[in-house]
């Protein structure tokens, strides 16, 4: 492929030059074991406490023996999640929202079937919670809620830290988890100054390797091993520790956390550039996300009454990446949950497209797909049968 611009930064990210320099010398001459006690092993295990201090940094979190290495955000939010219930057996109320990421969906479903309650909060047109709703289901028998930070469709934030406050006032033994997947590396995060209790991240996401994560657990917050075995992680999660890609995960996060600033202003324009010069020169086109309260780099656009995986088959002859949704459920031919929560028009929900950026997205690339979608959607138009839905919405315009 001559040109590729990759534009899907929310399934996952390229791999940073500088994590991978930071990897290479325990892929290679530093492979001890980092547990072992000779003096070979002592580079290991030092960059064991490395990498778990610039993740405790990155995630704001009060020390570093917080912070739990994983070996993705489904682990994390796995670990968290069971190991809360599993020491809270009496109380078997749940609280999540209907806009969750599949990994914490599917998870709750099983638990339904063993007879927990599980309330699923809506959110409105421009995909926020209710917070009056989530406020109103916590009672003495909750022991979980679960909100994500950001969501991998829509970019979507939510209030996280006032959620936090909410929970611990209607019922301080209510555990509070939060899907922190999408947020880690967009966003400031400084949890030691909420009452979250457990954050999940993906290093992935944010240009470690994939394979990596981790999860942060506030002093105090009992919680039992997902994977039982050896005393890694002090006995959190068992296994020998995957030491290149941690010394990866501190690497990338420690690079994000320098990079906030330029996430923020300069990610933030290119992204703003892409959405307003699709939207203003394809009349068929309309954003499905809220216009601000996102991460910087994420948009979400529905092309109305033209299916998506066409569009995303000419995006690809023509080198851009781009995605449906999420990249968990990609091979569904059902429209997206978070979509279909916020009440978007149907005439929207197949034709909708996620844009995510990175530091990485270089100006150009921008305008090349500003350029080239009119051209995508146009051929589309004309092969859609619904030409005269088409036609009168272009009068509209």
């Amino acid at each position: 492929m001559d040109k590729l611009i990759y534009l899907d930064n929310n399934a996952t990210t390229k791999v940073d030059e500088k994590v991978l320099e930071e990897m290479l010398p325990y892929l290679k001459e530093e492979y001890a074991n980092p547990s072992s006690m000779y003096d070979f092993a002592k580079k290991s295990s030092n960059a064991l406490k490395v990498a778990r201090r610039q993740v405790q940094e990155f995630v704001g979190a009060e020390n570093e023996k917080e912070i739990i290495f994983t070996s993705c955000g489904s682990e994390s939010a796995n670990t968290a999640i069971k190991g809360v219930l599993a020491n809270n057996k009496t109380k078997r109320h749940i609280i999540t929202t209907a806009v969750e990421h599949p990994c914490v969906l599917n998870l709750y479903k099983q638990y339904e079937k063993q007879g927990y309650k599980v309330d699923y909060i809506g959110v409105n047109a421009q995909g926020e919670l209710n917070l009056d709703e989530l406020k109103d289901k916590i009672t003495d028998e909750t022991a979980l809620v679960s909100v994500m930070w950001a969501n991998n469709e829509t970019g979507i934030i939510f209030p996280v830290e006032k959620i936090a406050e909410i929970v611990k006032e209607k019922n301080p033994h209510t555990t509070f988890y939060v899907d922190a997947v999408q947020a880690a590396g967009k966003i400031p995060m400084n949890v030691k100054n909420t009452k979250i209790d457990m954050i999940g991240i993906s290093g992935h996401k944010f240009h470690a390797p994939k394979g990596i994560g981790a999860l942060y657990v506030k002093s105090g917050t009992i919680i039992s091993p997902l994977i039982n075995g050896g005393h890694q992680e002090r006995g959190r999660r068992a296994g020998t520790e995957n030491v290149p890609y941690i010394v990866g995960l501190g690497k990338a996060a420690e690079l994000a956390l320098n990079s906030l600033d330029y996430e923020l202003k300069e990610v933030k324009r290119l992204r703003d550039k892409l959405e307003q010069g699709i939207v203003k020169n394809i009349f068929n086109a309309r954003l499905n996300t809220a216009p601000t309260n996102r991460v910087p780099n994420t948009t979400n656009i529905g092309f109305q009454y033209i299916e998506g995986e066409l569009i995303l088959l000419h995006l690809s002859d023509i080198g851009i990446c781009a995605s449906s949704g999420s990249a968990c459920t990609s091979g569904s031919l059902e429209p997206s949950h978070v979509l279909r929560a916020m009440g978007i028009p149907f005439t929207a929900l197949h034709g909708s497209i996620r844009f995510s950026l990175s530091r990485f997205t270089k100006e150009e690339e921008i305008d090349y797909v500003i350029e080239k979608m009119p051209q995508i959607i146009e051929k589309l138009n004309k092969i859609s049968p619904y030409q005269d839905e088409l036609e009168a919405l272009k009068n509209l315009k």
